[in-house]
Parts: structure tokens; sequence; C-alpha cells
């Protein structure tokens, strides 16, 4: 290890659907995060470990900032705002658009004693740098931001940038994580991201945010060298079930057969899955069912 090394932990925040979750799966190299194009995919505060030689950068996904409306969304808010107290350096990540949103989480930013980096992302979704510069000139004024940097998470464009930005903004310090260790998710929370991931991909309107899931139970079965893994996947309305259970359960079968993959690939053993539905009326709304459900501890 390095005479001098460096650590330290990096939120990335923004609000919803700006590829936060995009980005760090695309810094770490691998998938950390669940990503989804419907708002608020992430719910947890996630941290993506990228250890080198000389330094470990500890990325943190929040959740999108916004004003939330249920105790949920509410309750995921506070964990992003939350977040932004226990970190060495921030990259504030938006888009093509700026509005109140915006507008709202850099208030946040006002409180902090930090460096603030503003990621433009999606710029491969930009025709040419004029409008990377428009963007850059509508936030000018708004903050002191450490550095602005153009990147496309998507196409891991100047990303390296990016990371040679930030680097030099780690406190001295040991690292603070084992070398091998990637995230600090556990396999039934990653398990549980990942049937949720596709239900978001696979549904629409009410039922992606009204969707809760829990790994009920984990059993070796020796006999066929399998992990049997029971998920129940919980809604808030008998509509929801039926949509997500789907004509002859044809939905819930493939919702399962592409989580069942992903797991597979995530735990390197062959899994058994069985998902069942459960209608939980108001459940977001519920400060136990938000508990039970693993919301409000990360705040």
């Amino acid at each position: 290890m390095s005479e001098h090394y460096r650590s330290g932990f990096v939120a990335i925040v923004g609000r919803p659907n700006v590829g936060k979750s995009t980005l760090l799966n695309a810094l770490m190299g691998e998938k950390i995060s669940i990503i989804s194009p419907k708002p608020q995919t992430t719910r947890h505060r996630i941290l993506g470990i990228r250890s080198e030689a000389d330094h470990q950068l500890i990325f943190v996904d929040t959740p999108g900032m916004h004003k939330g409306k249920d105790l949920l969304n509410i309750t995921i808010d506070k964990i992003a705002v939350s977040t932004l107290r226990d970190v060495d350096i921030v990259l504030f990540v938006t888009d093509r658009s700026r509005g109140k949103a915006e507008e709202h989480v850099i208030e946040y930013f006002k409180r902090l004693d930090v460096p603030v980096f503003l990621v433009i992302n999606k710029i491969d979704m930009l025709k040419n740098r004029q409008a990377i510069d428009e963007i850059i000139l509508s936030y000018m004024g708004l903050y002191d931001f450490e550095a602005i940097l153009p990147v496309s998470a998507q196409d891991q464009t100047h990303l390296d940038h990016l990371l040679e930005a930030v680097r030099p903004h780690l406190p001295e310090g040991p690292m603070l994580y084992p070398e091998t260790m990637k995230s600090d998710q556990s396999d039934t929370r990653r398990m549980a991201e990942l049937i949720r991931e596709k239900i978001l991909h696979h549904t629409e309107q009410e039922v992606p945010h009204a969707v809760a899931v829990v790994i009920e139970s984990l059993e070796e079965n020796q006999a066929l060298k399998t992990l049997d893994v029971t998920a129940l996947i919980i809604v808030e309305r008998p509509t929801q079930k039926q949509i997500l259970i789907g004509k002859n359960g044809e939905k819930m079968k493939r919702i399962g057969t592409e989580a069942r993959k992903d797991i597979n690939a995530l735990l390197d053993t062959k899994i058994h899955l069985s998902l069942w539905v459960k209608v939980k009326k108001d459940w977001r709304n519920r400060p136990s069912d938000l508990r039970s459900f693993g919301y409000g501890g990360d705040a």
C-alpha cells in the first residue's frame, strides 16, 4: 500500500432518473445497483467500493432527491439527504434538463463544506458541443462547483476524466474496506433488488411504485444441488396483483425467469426461485410496514 494512501466517500446525488445508478455501475465496471427507466428505482443507499494501489473510492449511490408525497418517498428522500452529511466529495448528476428539482438539490449543498462536482450525464443524447455548453451556462451562478464534468455513463465517455478530477480531493487515510469487497449490500438485499428490477421493466403506471420485495427464505437443496429462494412481492391493491401475475401467470413467469438468471450469475450457483404476491393495503404510509420491508434503516 502506498505511503500516502487516500480514501473517502463520494456521494452520487441528483433528482430521479438522471442516470446515477448507471454511473455507479460504469465507474465500478460491474452491476452494483439496479437500473430501469422508472423514476425512484433506487430506494436504498448503496456503496460501490473501487480499490486501487494508492487510493480507495467509496461511491455512495443515493435515491433521487425529490419532495415525496407518501411516507416511503419521504423516507427515501431523507436517506439521500442524510448521506450528504457523511461524505468527502459530492457528484451532482444532472442531464439535459434543469428545473426546480435541480434547485431543490442545490439548496442542500449550501450547508456543506466539501467539494461538489457538477456531472452532466447523457451527453451521448446531445447533438453537439454547443448543447453541452448551453447546459453548463444554465448552472452558472447557482453554485460554486469544484468542476463541471460532461460524461456519458451509458457509453462510458469521459469517466476517466471524472476519476482523475475526484482523486486529488480524497483525504489521506487507510483503506476502509477489504480490497476484494465491491459493495456493502447483502446477498438477500441484492436478490430482492434484482427481482424488483424485473418488475420495474415489465409493469407500468402505479405498479412499480407500489411494489416491495422481501426474501422470505433461503434453503440449500442437497438432492438437486440448488439454492431454493422464496420471495414475497408486496403490492397495495388487488388490481396491482392481477397486473403483476398477468394472464395465465405469464408476466410473473417472465419476471421470475429473468430474475433467476441474474441471481444465478450473482451467486454463481443454481437457484430455484418461487415468487408469491401479497396485497398489503397502503403499506407505503405505514412505518411498521416500511421497517419490516427493509426501508428506513439507512437514514
